[in-house]
This record gives C-alpha cells, structure tokens and sequence, in this order.
C-alpha cells in the first residue's frame, strides 16, 4: 500500500508540475498577438472587436483549452498593444509581438488600412493572421499566403439589397446610383455596380457627392422616371439625410439599399422615411443563423448558437453586442477550428486548414479564396440584409430579411407601403 500510495503522489506531482505523463492529456499555451486602438479615431469600433475577441479567449480557457485529437489541450494568452489607430504604430508593434513577444498567431487590428499594414509584417514573419473588421479586397491582391479574412469585402456590402430587388420584382431593370466619393463607399459602389450589371440590371444614374456635401436635392432631382431602385449613399449623416430625402420628394422606388446607416438603431427616428430602407451590416443581433439552417445546406456548423453568443456577451460587458463585437469572437471561432482540424498548433498544418475551411458560426458562413490572385479573401460570408418594416403598433421596426439562412422576417416593396 505504501508503494500504490508513493507512485501515486508521484504521478500527482507530475501533473501539477505540467509535466505530463503516460497516458495523461498534455497542455499548452499559445499566445494570440494582436493591437487594439485603444486611442484614436477607430478606438470605438476596436475596443467592441476586442471584447468579442477576448470573450472568445475567455471562453476557450475556462472549457480547458482547445482539446486535439491527441488529449493536447490548448490554452490561449493574449498579448496587445494599443495601436493608436496609427498604421505606423501597426508595423513596428506587430514586429513586437512576433519578435519579442512570440506570438504564435496573430488577429488583425479593427479598419482595412490598419490591417493592410499588420498583413505586411505576418507575411514576412510566416505569421497567420486573421484579419477581423477589415474589408477591403486589396490586401489579398498583394499574394499573402497567410492572411484571412472574417469579414465580407467591400465590393459586396450592396449586393444583397440588388438580390433582394430581383427576388420581389423580376421585372425591375433599373438602379440609380447616388453616392459618396470617399474610398470606402466608392469601393462599395464600384462592387454594386459590377454585380447588378451581372445580374441584367441597368444603372441609369451614377453620381457620386463630395463627404462634405449636405444638400443632396440636385442629387435626387436627377433620378430619372421609372427608376426601380435608388441604391449608395456614405457615412451615417449623409446617408439619413439622402433617405430623408428619397421619401419626401416622393421618388417612389420598389427598393432603397443604402450604406452604414439603416442598420443603426437612430436611423428610426426618421419614422416614415425609414420604411422600407434596406441596408447592409456583416452581422445583426437579430440574424436567425442556426445549426439547423447550416444543416440545410450541408455546411458544418461550429460555436455558439446567435442566442448563446449574445447571453455571454450581454453577461461580461452589460450591452448588447455589435457586429463589430461578433467579428472579434468570429476571428477566434476561425482560428479554433482551424487548429482543431489541424489537430496542431504548427502553422502550415493550420495554414492548410483554413484553406480547406468551409463552416457555419453564429456570424455566419466562412469559406476562404484560395487562388494565387486572392487568397486569402472571404468569400462565404454574406452580409445581413436588414429593412425597415412597420411592426403592429405601425412603428419602424428592423427585421432581418436577406440571406434566408439569417432571415427574422420577409423583405417587403416599398411600394407595398
């Protein structure tokens, strides 16, 4: 008995040691490198993605780790910076946590130009990145083997209210185009038009506006008669004034797809001239992504269900969760299955995972390019397409309506209002 009871304090000993034993799971730790623009202009938007991002780490970490095939399990350490939301910050932090820090792998900074400049630096370290709040197309024009994507690009964030406007009026053909000329929403509608055009419709209006332009009348008097559609806008002011507008000047469209306003909550104070207003967001509380739908279409589902992402978000930072917030949680939700599927930590067997990624989460599908000119580049997540609708009490009410996987509700003409 003495003997049994030596080896056994042994072997205790051992585990809490972390050393190990035969038969006996292994546990190790990965540190994830990443900035946060704690300060400047984006630290609004980081601050969100990192509280999902960390959510996520907190998550993985009181489960025991990510559990491999092997009885490894993997635990995570964070280890960030405040990037200032300065790119040149990004460069020399990045080198840090890579350099110095040893970082294993790496989450991208919150806005596209932050993240191009972190990609640089994964690249030339051999480091994976995944890039969350960032979606802009050339980062992947650039050959990165190593950088991806959680985000829908740019070029599609209209693309949903153009499918909407096909499925409710066949005969629809023709779009007006009214839109800010800043990089990012001009990205957004050179992608509208492509895809519209491509799918038989005609833009019979292309006028883009100065950032700083407040009257938009000149603009909306041009849209010519039998316009089926208006589609563009900007930034949140501009836009609610543009849709403002489109309602009180009586254009009358089937449909008004416009960019970063409609989903914000505030853009119901535009009472009537909401309703029917389309817009586009990479993920909405209200989305009904579910492992049943993910099922339907023969594509694995990993994570959180929408409900139970939302209840532990709400529990550890009391507000409800932006998309920016889910981005963060869906950039670790990647990376975890990629590692589990790898059944490794070493980074081309992860590299190859990703690769092959194709999945459901609650922020919805991830499936990557894979080509020479693109890689990198997501391709499978859509972006929610949410309308204002009247509820029963005839208030502005926001209900999901496109694709039908994250579907609350059915999209509506505006002339059926």
């Amino acid at each position: 008995m003495r003997r049994l009871g030596l080896v056994s304090c042994l072997a205790m000993a051992v585990v809490l040691l972390g050393l190990g034993a035969p038969g006996m799971a292994a546990e190790k730790t990965i540190i994830l490198g990443f900035t946060a623009s704690q300060t400047g202009a984006f630290n609004v938007e980081a601050i969100r993605q990192i509280n999902g991002l960390n959510l996520w780490i907190d998550t993985v970490n009181k489960a025991g780790g990510i559990k491999l095939a092997d009885g490894t399990a993997v635990k995570v350490a964070a280890k960030f910076y405040d990037d200032e939301s300065k790119k040149d910050r990004v460069q020399e932090l990045y080198t840090r946590l890579i350099s110095t820090d040893k970082a294993d792998f790496l989450i991208s900074p919150y806005s596209s130009p932050l993240a191009d400049a972190a990609a640089i630096i994964a690249q030339q370290y051999k480091r994976i990145m995944i890039t969350a709040g960032a979606a802009a197309e050339a980062t992947h024009s650039k050959g990165y083997t190593l950088v991806y994507q959680a985000y829908t690009p740019a070029g599609f964030y209209l693309a949903g209210p153009v499918d909407v406007l096909a499925k409710l009026a066949p005969q629809a053909k023709n779009i007006a185009v009214i839109y800010s000329k800043d990089n990012f929403s001009t990205a957004c509608v050179n992608g509208l038009k492509k895809f519209a055009e491509s799918k038989g419709f005609k833009i019979v209006m292309d006028e883009g506006y100065d950032p700083a332009t407040t009257d938009f009348s000149p603009f909306i008097d041009k849209i010519p008669p039998g316009t089926d559609a208006v589609m563009g806008g900007g930034h949140f002011s501009d836009t609610t004034t543009l849709a403002k507008l489109i309602y009180e000047k009586k254009v009358n469209p089937k449909l008004v797809g416009l960019l970063v306003a409609p989903p914000e909550p505030k853009f119901a104070e535009l009472g009537d001239a909401c309703i029917c207003v389309t817009g586009s967001s990479q993920w909405e509380p209200l989305a009904k992504y579910s492992p049943e739908a993910a099922k339907k279409e023969g594509v694995p589902w990993f994570g959180p269900t929408v409900p139970e992402f939302i209840e532990a978000y709400k529990a550890q930072y009391h507000e409800d969760p932006s998309y920016h917030s889910a981005g963060g949680y869906a950039a670790g939700l990647i990376l975890q299955d990629a590692i589990l599927k790898a059944g490794s930590t070493d980074t081309a067997k992860v590299q190859a995972a990703l690769d092959a990624e194709d999945m459901y989460t609650f922020f919805g599908r991830t499936k990557f390019d894979t080509s020479a000119k693109a890689h990198g580049l997501q391709i499978g997540h859509q972006m929610i397409v949410i309308q204002w609708q009247k509820d029963a009490q005839g208030k502005p009410e926001k209900v999901a309506v496109y694709p039908p996987a994250a579907a609350s509700g059915q999209p509506l003409l505006c002339t059926a209002h």
